[in-house]
């Protein structure tokens, strides 16, 4: 057989394993593998470094599918090439308990980078991908010693193209100038509904030429020479990254449905999936035929892999004998383990009755943690003398290439990607996408940072770190109507209530500055799922911890700051952030009029949920059912601690531009209205 009679075959194995996926579930799509098949070949057999047997190997080119929906050839791929994917996997495609979801998970699949599925998130998990691979490389790599030298490829389609994030991304990456990120546009012309005749006519390459891409257009995407040598050529391109446009077919090969839209989310149905494979010469029976040659052809992927590790452990051999102090380290951060005693210098706050914002005690935390924690990089959507969040002595994390004239960076020093602090610009959207990117990845500990009423532009990639199970760090500052004067639009209301009901999503909303540093330490502990910190902006008292309970009970999510209240008081009052405030202000009052009430400090639901039924009754007995929540935001959700909606001060309306103080008066967030509502529970509670 000639080597062009065996990339057919090869080409032709893919695209029919993916429909056949998509025939037995009766769910699927099966156009976009039929038709990127041969770049999907090309990429993963003639050009990315990865060892099936080891999908871990720190070095590997990193492969992202953005147009998830096309997940059957990624599976097909992952098996193919010797991954640990069976073939009745493949069979039981979309299917419960499956490793072959409808769209990519990558806690779930060996061999699966990243969780794609809702378009452009995909392309700007890349984006943080190669942003770490630049920071790893510039921060550990030496003259001789190329630990750390990967490229990360992308397959996206023109719904990918379509989202906005997918702009921002493209516009950061071309900033950055990430030369080693190679995007394969797969220019079918067709989306889900329709031709993109009716919905999509920009374009695409000359918008990222002027995002300072390098472009490249393939005009017959089953040119398999054609593809190879404009990878080749984005390579080569070092100085920016790369756009390989493919002229696609939707659905090739089904007569009936190649280039149409019928051929994109559907089944191709019995008669035509028969039609198919008559047309390129595949035999109808049986359903997921591999034949043997093809299959050879695959598995010698996983023998040159195996080569290419092999090669890459004698560097790092090499390595760790001249730089053993830098291998150590690296090799710590590629477990995720923190460095020992991390946390030992980590701010302890004195008692203060004005305090100072949760946004400021985080700052003082985070360069602490920044000092002993060198994986800690990150950075805000312009906002990081509002947020506190730039690493004084982290460095610029920007392209080399654009220091001109001396120019210093931001954080001082020239730019460089060693730098730690990423100024992501106003691109919330990408910003967390990529953060999610570079947790992947693996190596780093991101964060990203904005104000909590932004986190609505970040959501979706929130909830997708949350479905992924990474460690992620998203820190929201400017948290209630307490904001003030920048008025409604920028005031959180129902934010709060948004981020907890994310599954996996650890929120976090400290007290005061011991707790946010608890807060922090708890944020980096993490390693199966991301954490939301939520922080004022306006200054709150720092609690006396040798009068209340220590800060250090946050781990818990919530617990009693007074236990001299006893077992028995008469009303009990929960608050997170800033609101903690006023029931440790209501209550001697609430003492001088008889009245017992115990104090709750709620920072984290998810975390309360967590601990056993026992310490849960201890902090909120079933028996005392005069209770009262207090927090700046929506009441959504707060009668599962309080029992009924009646012992509630919430905000379930917007804000208004004023005063943050005036805001907070008008909508009745005080402590004379928590004396009142609390004074109205505990009567009801107390017989007559």
């Amino acid at each position: 057989m000639t080597s062009d009679e065996i990339d057919a075959l090869c080409v032709n194995t893919l695209r029919f394993l993916s429909v056949d996926m998509v025939e037995k579930a009766r769910s699927g799509h099966p156009g976009l593998p039929m038709g990127a098949a041969p770049m999907a070949y090309v990429l993963w057999t003639r050009i990315l470094r990865h060892n099936p047997g080891n999908p871990s190997w720190w070095d590997r080119d990193r492969f992202v599918l953005s147009a998830g929906h096309g997940s059957a050839l990624l599976y097909a791929l992952l098996h193919l090439t010797g991954y640990d994917l069976p073939l009745s996997q493949l069979q039981s495609f979309r299917q419960w308990g499956s490793l072959t979801p409808g769209h990519p998970e990558s806690h779930l699949t060996h061999g699966v980078e990243a969780s794609t599925g809702p378009l452009g998130q995909g392309l700007g998990n890349a984006v943080g991908m190669a942003m770490a691979e630049a920071h790893l490389a510039a921060r550990y790599n030496r003259p001789g010693h190329e630990l750390i030298r990967h490229f990360t490829y992308v397959l996206a389609g023109d719904g990918d193209m379509m989202e906005g994030i997918q702009s921002e991304a493209a516009s950061m990456a071309g900033h950055l100038d990430l030369g080693r990120l190679i995007v394969f546009y797969d220019d079918n012309h067709v989306s889900l509904s329709a031709s993109t005749s009716i919905t999509f006519t920009e374009d695409v390459d000359a918008r990222y030429r002027s995002y300072g891409w390098h472009v490249q257009r393939v005009e017959d995407g089953n040119d398999l020479g054609a593809i190879e040598k404009a990878v080749r050529a984005a390579q080569q391109a070092v100085d920016r990254p790369s756009l390989i446009s493919v002229r696609t077919v939707l659905g090739y090969g089904a007569p009936g449905k190649q280039g149409t839209f019928e051929a994109h989310g559907s089944p191709l149905g019995p008669e035509e999936t028969r039609r198919a494979k008559k047309n390129l010469g595949w035999p109808e029976e049986p359903f997921f035929y591999i034949p043997q040659a093809a299959l050879e052809h695959f598995r010698e992927t996983a023998a040159r892999g195996a080569e290419m590790e092999g090669a890459w452990r004698g560097r790092l051999q090499a390595y760790e004998a001249e730089f053993p102090s830098l291998a150590k380290e690296l090799r710590r951060r590629w477990r995720g383990e923190l460095p020992t005693g991390w946390d030992e210098k980590l701010p302890i706050f004195p008692a203060d009755s004005k305090g100072l914002p949760t946004r400021q005690s985080s700052g003082a935390v985070m360069q602490e943690i920044a000092k002993a924690v060198p994986e800690l990089i990150g950075g805000s959507a312009d906002l990081d003398p509002s947020t506190f969040t730039a690493l004084k002595e982290g460095g610029d994390f920007e392209s080399p290439a654009r220091n001109q004239d001396g120019v210093q960076g931001k954080s001082g020093g020239s730019w460089s990607f060693a730098g730690r602090n990423i100024h992501f610009g106003v691109r919330e959207h990408a910003m967390a996408a990529a953060v999610n990117g570079m947790a992947y990845h693996g190596g780093i500990i991101p964060y990203a940072a904005t104000f909590l009423v932004f986190s609505d532009y970040m959501r979706p990639s929130m909830r997708m770190a949350s479905l992924a199970e990474i460690p992620s760090i998203f820190v929201f500052t400017h948290d209630s109507v307490a904001v003030g004067e920048d008025g409604p639009s920028h005031e959180p209301v129902e934010h709060l209530a948004a981020l907890r009901a994310i599954p996996n999503l650890l929120v976090i909303r400290p007290c005061d500055a011991n707790e946010t540093r608890l807060a922090w330490q708890v944020a980096l502990e993490q390693r199966g799922r991301p954490t939301a910190l939520i922080l004022t902006r306006q200054s709150v008292p720092t609690l006396d911890r040798g009068r209340f309970a220590p800060a250090e009970h946050l781990r818990r999510g919530a617990y009693v700051l007074n236990p001299e209240s006893g077992t028995d008081p008469d009303v009990i009052l929960i608050a997170s952030g800033s609101e903690v405030g006023l029931i440790v202000a209501a209550e001697p009052r609430l003492r001088e009029d008889g009245i017992r009430a115990r104090l709750v400090s709620m920072p984290s639901w998810r975390l309360f949920e967590e601990q056993t039924p026992d310490y849960r009754e201890s902090v909120l007995p079933g028996k005392i059912r005069a209770r009262l929540s207090v927090e700046a935001g929506s009441s959504l959700g707060w009668e599962r601690w309080t029992g009924s909606s009646e012992g509630i001060v919430a905000i379930d309306g917007f804000g208004a531009s004023a005063p943050g103080g005036t805001v907070m008066k008008a909508l009745g967030l005080t402590v004379e209205r928590v004396i009142e509502r609390a004074s109205a529970l505990a009567g009801m509670r107390r017989p007559a």
